[in-house]
């Protein structure tokens, strides 16, 4: 049994189901020794900030030695903390830090891949065909007379080809590898032991060291059929060769033995983007994942019926599992709402993206604060990603050559990319970098930041009952107080079209106006919380208000 436990004040075996978790994206929260690239340090400075906001936990996008190829998920060591963020030490601190502000930390693990760096692949490479150190990745022979097709015409992720091939050492063309995203991150054979068996230690590794969860990045993908068939038109329920594959559930199945055996709760976080909400319930079965992402409501389009759909879907597929739904508007791969929210098309969907988007922001962020509360009425767990609080939009005018992200290049240019939801956050002052590197740093913002995002930092926000900023402080603090709030059940009421009208327990309604038109309000004691000013008494627009109902 391991031991590794956490402060006696953080032993709720049930924090996660109502948990308010805050994403940090390392490079671009804060800079703590002025190389323009946010680091452990940062962090650490602004734990405060964190508590003040009323997060539960806060959950790492990758920390470990990587080249970066694709902002941390190719991992080439996930024992060392990548240079430019700290040391292993530094990270050790930075979660008994926070939590003893009662705040736990989660962590990003990447099972589908690693880095082209990594050992393992780099001695796959030297070993040659054959060998049983490609047994570990999908090494295969090209199709053609010589090879010179690839193994399959699988569609990556990140747009483009799927597979890579190698070099033999005499300079002639070598097998082909598999990399469901880019080139440098090559597909790891979960049907291999070795494989299993070093995911597993690394998950005791980050437990040993106090962490409180683990999110899964690209959770449904591990699998592959070993006859790596083309993908099917129309493929039925785990049919798909490499999504969705019912062996992955056995690996889950041992990685949550592995998170029971330590002292208070360790959660398991899928990231998993299915459509078909029976089969993403299943990964949330009593001994699989505790969690995942919806991210069906983060998907749909700023409209009543549309929402409510989702919501329906998402609580009927969590009940029969009895596990939490989750809620979140955006993270680092998403359009950020105030952006996407002002957008004729208001839905996400990656394929869509496109450069020259026009948007309304006024109209965005007016949305965005109906659904931050909105969202936090709902029942489970909410995710927040750094800089949403803020009401920062999507920066959609960075300079050509100061671009990173593959999905933008791999797209020929097409899809805008994820760098725009990455930008450093405003902390204060009027210019760049607005606090973001300490005073006198050497180095800007690895991404620049826009002028106009000095009305927008967190020194401007704190003191301002208008801004996004207050409106989030003021949610959680009522989402904390409120016993209804959180996990638990929800019970419609009868609305207008284009409304959403819930309550939470007996004192609490949340009424979210998504029509054209002012709306009454229903019988209430007091108003706890609006998004916007009543219009002579009415809910306008784009707007939600909770409401104390009964004493």
């Amino acid at each position: 049994m391991a031991t590794s436990s956490l402060a006696p004040s953080q032993n709720d075996p049930l924090w996660w189901r109502s948990a308010v978790i805050y994403q940090i994206y390392i490079r671009s929260f804060a800079d703590g020794n002025g190389d323009g690239i946010g680091d452990l340090a940062g962090v650490r400075q602004h734990l405060g900030y964190l508590r003040e906001l009323g997060v539960d936990a806060i959950w790492f996008t990758p920390w470990y030695e990587s080249p970066l190829a694709d902002g941390g998920y190719d991992v080439s060591d996930y024992r060392t903390i990548n240079p430019a963020f700290g040391d292993l030490a530094e990270a050790e601190a930075l979660i008994r830090e926070a939590l003893a502000l009662g705040i736990r930390t989660i962590i990003d693990v990447v099972p589908n891949h690693i880095s082209d760096r990594h050992p393992w692949f780099q001695e796959a490479l030297a070993a040659g065909p054959g060998s049983p150190e490609r047994e570990r990745f999908w090494f295969r022979p090209g199709r053609g007379e010589n090879g010179e097709r690839m193994p399959t015409n699988w569609v990556s992720n990140f747009s483009g080809e799927t597979w890579t091939r190698t070099t033999n050492p005499d300079g002639t063309p070598g097998e082909w590898y598999l990399h469901l995203f880019t080139p440098q991150q090559p597909d790891l054979n979960w049907n291999h032991p070795e494989v299993r068996a070093e995911h597993e230690a690394i998950l005791r590794f980050w437990f040993d060291r106090g962490v409180a969860g683990v999110r899964i990045d690209s959770a449904a993908l591990l699998v592959k059929d070993g006859e790596l068939p083309e993908v099917p038109e129309n493929p039925g329920p785990g049919e798909h060769p490499n999504e969705d594959r019912d062996e992955l559930h056995d690996i889950y199945r041992g990685w949550r033995a592995i998170a029971d055996s330590y002292q208070g709760t360790r959660v398991l976080v899928g990231e998993i983007w299915l459509q078909d909400i029976e089969r993403f319930a299943m990964y949330l079965r009593p001994d699989e994942l505790h969690t995942a992402f919806n991210f069906d409501f983060l998907a749909r389009s700023w409209d009543a019926k549309e929402f409510r759909t989702s919501i329906d879907a998402t609580l009927a597929a969590h009940a029969p599992v009895n596990a939490p739904s989750t809620w979140v508007l955006s993270n680092h791969d998403v359009t950020r709402p105030v952006t996407r929210y002002g957008r004729d098309d208001t839905s996400f969907a990656f394929v869509k993206k496109r450069v020259g988007t026009p948007t309304d922001l006024e109209l965005g962020r007016r949305r965005a604060r109906a659904a931050a509360l909105l969202t936090a009425a709902l029942p489970g767990s909410l995710y927040v990603y750094q800089g949403d609080e803020l009401g920062l939009p999507e920066v959609e005018d960075l300079p050509a050559d100061r671009l990173e992200d593959p999905m933008h290049f791999r797209s020929g240019g097409v899809d805008p990319g994820r760098d725009g939801c990455r930008v450093p956050l405003p902390w204060r002052g009027i210019h760049p970098p607005f606090g973001f590197s300490p005073a006198g740093a050497i180095q800007g913002p690895w991404l620049p930041q826009p002028e106009s995002w000095a009305r927008l930092t967190v020194e401007s926000e704190q003191s301002d009952s208008t801004s996004m900023l207050w409106l989030y402080r003021q949610a959680l603090r009522i989402r904390r107080s409120e016993e209804a709030l959180g996990d638990g059940p929800l019970t419609w009421h009868d609305s207008q079209d284009g409304t959403l009208v819930f309550a939470r327990g007996d004192r609490f309604l949340n009424v979210t106006n998504l029509s054209h038109e002012a709306i009454a309000l229903p019988e209430h004691l007091a108003i706890l919380l609006s998004s916007s000013p009543l219009d002579h008494g009415l809910l306008p627009p784009d707007s939600t208000a909770w409401l104390r109902t009964q004493h």
